[in-house]
């Protein structure tokens, strides 16, 4: 979920914090490839909204979106054009569509958020590049994690690798802190200028999540309040990770399996299945 935040100071976590948001992240990782595996033709977003509830309650999780700001549905769920914050209903999913699923879980005072976006069937084959491009770009992203980079060099790999290929970020709607709060500071959105601080710590956990469309970057909110869309209908891509910056390599607490493994160099997706 990619809203602005408004807390003023950036949480450093240590030790056993880092381990409740570390067990929180895998749950909403297990939750979401399960969620995911889902979206098939013939399928309704809300019958993926409840899968997804019956899962958190399996595990001793609850919803970290439901009722938040007024938010009614168990995860978000958006299909095509729909950027984010989707609510699952009666629409069913069709052969075709790409279903961009967003889910966070609190567990034990922790959060958890992570999200992808689904093929479903065939899937034109641009419309697979603009996948690609995102994961990619997110996984370019999460590498500048790192102690002592700058944040304002992570925002601006995302949009720079993927307005090489005509694409364009949303700015509307950001990455954020997470850990007690859904949304915590610093914000994270997909631009930003080279070398522009804060400057990245050890124990900050950061949401990235690209948010790419393959036209315009403008966006609209339907009358629900809450679904985006891209203004100009063409579709639109969503992947998140939860990254723990540390004194060396990044760690993806919602770690999975790359559903395009080598990028753009490769447009065949694995199926979520093979995620875990």
């Amino acid at each position: 979920m990619g809203l602005l935040s408004s807390n003023n100071k950036i949480p450093i976590r240590h030790g056993a914090q880092q381990q409740g948001i570390r067990e929180a992240c895998q749950m909403a990782r297990d939750v979401l490839l399960k969620t995911a595996a889902q979206a098939h033709v013939g399928v309704t977003t809300g019958e993926v909204d409840r899968y997804a509830a019956a899962e958190m309650k399996a595990r001793g999780c609850k919803s970290a979106f439901l009722g938040y700001r007024g938010f009614p549905g168990n995860i978000c769920i958006s299909i095509n054009e729909e950027i984010i914050h989707g609510i699952g209903g009666p629409r069913v999913i069709q052969d075709g569509d790409v279903v961009k699923i967003d889910v966070g879980i609190e567990y034990n005072g922790w959060i958890g958020d992570n999200a992808l976006t689904v093929p479903v069937g065939n899937v034109a084959k641009e419309t697979l590049h603009l996948l690609a491009a995102t994961e990619e770009s997110l996984h370019i992203a999460a590498n500048h994690a790192r102690d002592g980079w700058m944040l304002g060099d992570l925002c601006a790999s995302v949009e720079e690798h993927v307005i090489q290929y005509g694409y364009s970020v949303v700015r509307e709607f950001v990455g954020h802190g997470v850990g007690r709060k859904l949304h915590e500071k610093p914000e994270v959105p997909n631009y930003g200028v080279k070398g522009e601080r804060p400057r990245l710590k050890a124990g900050m956990t950061l949401a990235i999540e690209p948010m790419v469309n393959m036209g315009t970057g403008k966006t609209r909110v339907l009358a629900d309040k809450w679904t985006a869309i891209t203004q100009d209908r063409k579709p639109s891509s969503h992947y998140e990770h939860v990254v723990l910056v540390t004194e060396g390599e990044p760690e993806l607490l919602t770690f999975r399996k790359r559903m395009f493994p080598k990028g753009v160099n490769d447009l065949t997706p694995l199926p979520v299945s093979e995620l875990f």
